[in-house]
């Protein structure tokens, strides 16, 4: 036993190696972490995520870990060749401008060069872009109804209607590169800020861009992608993975429905009915329609100004022109704003489904079911990239499609808007509406189709945007009141918004289809010199293209609400089951102050104790005002994922899905060379070595070193004598 003295030596020994450890731990993991933040540089920016259908899976992922590349500017076929044949540093990273962004150069470095690329950036530069699509020349090529004739009848002459990849001119998106139908093994990031694409290139043209044939021998700058997606092969593939759990693997989801909710209105209120006596009964319904979402590669940029928000607008000011210039009709007016029709008709398929099963509307409306018997006429409003031609399309002999196109004629002759509209075209070579969905399930469906040649260059793409449309914000709503009805004697109106603007030709296109399905509806022409309210359209543009924070959603929600987030909704179809997404939630309640009918002198109070349809909003002035409503919602969600034993190749309904993530990042450092890896290496086998030598030479001598096995020759002290 070790005499006292020893004892507290130890002790003390001990409490200093305590404390000399603490001290390294606490300096090591600040230095560590200040190490670790300037070795990486964190880049800001919008990933490309996977999406699966019942064959095919399309989209990016990287590798679990992270996919990791040396930068290397894109600026020309040569660079492209730089990458396939020589690579002498892989694997790469190239960054590309959207002007070689194209099928044949991404696919080149997908095919070719896919060993040696690991990751590819986009980087945002606008200038001089002519053309820009991912979407297929062909959207919706197997779920329309050309694809359900063809299922059934053989190859005939008649596959000249169809719309076809190979013949552009004939395609209802000629500058499509279809890349958002490809499936990609590596990452692909889109950098779209100024300051984030400075730090790539600075950091590109200090350490890469020079003396390319030995890039090898130094360190170069690279980028840490992190984009792992969990779904592989194809839906049904997806869903069984995600349904196969046990004790020992919990259960997982690898993927999820792409869902959301349609929005919709009637023209005027449809009476609550007692539940034993909801059945169907000979209700006339005319139902207007179009789409409002839109897509693109990259998860949350996109905003699809020209595909979607244009006839978006044009049908939000249509129903409200009808709201206030159509007295009580024998027929009534459903208005339908359809979600997720950017694949496959997601929204207008389950519309369908429902109007067959007899669950539309549904029953927490109390309301009377709907069917597709109980629909006189569909006008369906498709792409209108050019508001001053409209065509008429129509799939099988319809009287209605020629009175349509009469009744445009004889509307624009009358006001002079400016707008040609010829005869009716008959084929089954249809636009990408969702009058397809009803087609498909009969042919004869009362269905016209109402759109324009197309014309947008960005279509589905990161750039259909507000410049797209040459788009400029008026603000004039604090002057004018956008919940009347415009005097059409007021002119073009250039003093608001200059000459050739875009709301004054939104105003001139759905004034006349307004002022058309009236005149269908009524029998007789509109006299009043109203039409639809360009300072309506001018906000409504400036809420989905610009900011949510805007003057007609503060009129929609109650006056007490604070500010949102001042960015336009995302009006992606998303897969959230039980959340409504930002565009539909105010879609819904924009209905709801521009066809709602005020009920005066009612405080708030009264209003909340109606409860629904009744809404409190703030409305125009902004003081408060209840309004009896007519809009609501239904599910969007394909039928595909209500049956257990659905055939997911079968292309009957869409079957799209969107993989699962559990980390989206990137970041950018410097790769060491070879040499400093080697040298790196090296020392850290000789601090090794050196340190077993040493531990060994401590522990041989340790009887020696710290005096083990002798004892104290030092008399303990005794008690001093007395004096």
């Amino acid at each position: 036993m070790l005499p006292p003295h020893r004892w507290i030596g130890v002790v003390k020994w001990y409490c200093w190696k305590f404390i000399v450890v603490l001290a390294v731990v606490q300096l090591g993991g600040v230095n560590g972490q200040r190490m670790k933040d300037n070795m990486y540089t964190p880049m800001i920016g919008a990933h490309c995520f996977r999406r699966l259908n019942g064959t095919h899976v399309t989209g990016c992922s990287s590798n679990n870990g992270g996919s990791v590349g040396v930068l290397h500017v894109i600026n020309s076929q040569e660079d492209i060749d730089f990458i396939v044949h020589k690579h002498p540093s892989p694997p790469y990273a190239p960054i590309v401008p959207p002007a070689l962004y194209t099928r044949e150069n991404i696919l080149r470095l997908r095919d070719e060069a896919g060993p040696y690329v690991s990751v590819l950036v986009l980087m945002n530069n606008a200038s001089g872009l002519e053309q820009f699509s991912q979407e297929s020349r062909c959207p919706n090529q197997y779920s329309g109804l050309a694809s359900a004739m063809r299922t059934h009848v053989e190859a005939t002459a008649d596959d000249e209607q169809r719309c076809s990849t190979d013949r552009p001119e004939d395609s209802w998106n000629p500058w499509g590169s279809g890349l958002l139908q490809e499936d990609f093994p590596f990452p692909i990031y889109y950098v779209a800020d100024v300051s984030e694409m400075d730090k790539l290139i600075e950091c590109y043209e200090k350490f890469n861009a020079y003396d390319l044939d030995r890039q090898h021998q130094r360190s170069l700058c690279s980028i840490e992608v992190k984009a792992f997606m969990s779904a592989a092969v194809s839906t049904e593939m997806c869903i069984r993975r995600s349904n196969t759990h046990s004790s020992l693997f919990p259960a997982t989801k690898y993927c999820d429905p792409l869902q959301g909710k349609n929005v919709y209105a009637t023209l005027f209120p449809r009476p609550p009915v007692p539940e034993e006596q909801r059945v169907e009964k000979p209700e006339r319904i005319v139902l207007v329609s179009t789409r409002t979402d839109t897509t693109t590669m990259f998860d949350g940029v996109g905003i699809g100004a020209m595909d979607s928000v244009v006839p978006f607008a044009v049908l939000v000011s249509v129903a409200h022109f009808l709201s206030k210039a159509l007295p009580r009709n024998d027929r009534n007016v459903l208005f339908v704003f359809f979600n997720g029709e950017s694949y496959d008709y997601i929204g207008s398929q389950r519309f369908v489904y429902d109007l067959q099963s007899g669950a539309f509307p549904s029953r927490g409306t109390q309301t009377m079911p709907i069917s597709m018997d109980n629909i006189e006429l569909m006008i369906d409003i498709g792409t209108l990239d050019d508001l001053t031609d409209l065509h008429v399309y129509h799939a099988a002999p319809q009287p209605m499609a020629l009175k349509l196109a009469e009744v445009l004629r004889k509307v624009n002759d009358k006001h002079k808007f400016g707008i040609q509209s010829g005869l009716p075209n008959l084929t089954t070579n249809l636009p990408p509406v969702s009058a397809q969905s009803f087609l498909r399930e009969n042919i004869s469906f009362p269905a016209v189709i109402l759109t324009s040649k197309p014309g947008n260059r960005f279509y589905h793409s990161i750039y259909d945007d507000q410049e797209n449309l040459r788009y400029r914000y008026g603000n004039h709503s604090k002057k004018y009141d956008f919940t009347v009805l415009e005097d059409l004697t007021l002119g073009d109106r250039r003093e608001l918004y200059g000459p050739d603007s875009l709301q004054m030709r939104i105003r001139n296109a759905s004034t006349l289809i307004g002022m058309s399905i009236y005149e269908l509806l009524v029998g007789q022409a509109y006299l009043k010199q109203n039409g639809t309210n360009s300072v309506l359209i001018d906000e409504f543009l400036h809420c989905f293209l610009e900011s949510a924070d805007c003057p007609l959603f503060r009129a929609t929600v109650k006056p007490e609400t604070p500010r949102v987030y001042p960015a336009p909704p995302s009006r992606y179809i998303s897969v959230h089951s039980s959340l409504t997404a930002d565009s539909t939630g105010w879609t819904y309640r924009v209905l709801g102050l521009l066809l709602g009918q005020k009920v005066e002198n009612v405080t708030k109070a009264e209003c909340a104790a109606l409860h629904l349809p009744y809404q409190w909003m703030a409305g125009y002035g902004g003081t408060g005002e209840c309004r009896r409503t007519t809009q609501n919602m239904s599910l969007a969600l394909s039928p595909a994922f209500l049956n257990e034993t659905y055939d997911f190749t079968s292309y009957r309904y869409s079957t799209w899905t969107e993989s699962t993530w559990s980390e989206m990042s990137a970041r950018i450092f410097l790769r060491p060379s070879p040499s400093h890896e080697t040298l790196t290496l090296s020392i850290g086998i000789v601090v090794m070595v050196i340190s077993f030598v040493l531990v060994f030479l401590v522990n041989s001598r340790s009887d020696v070193l710290f005096n083990q096995g002798s004892t104290s020759s030092i008399p303990i002290a005794t008690q001093p004598t007395q004096c």
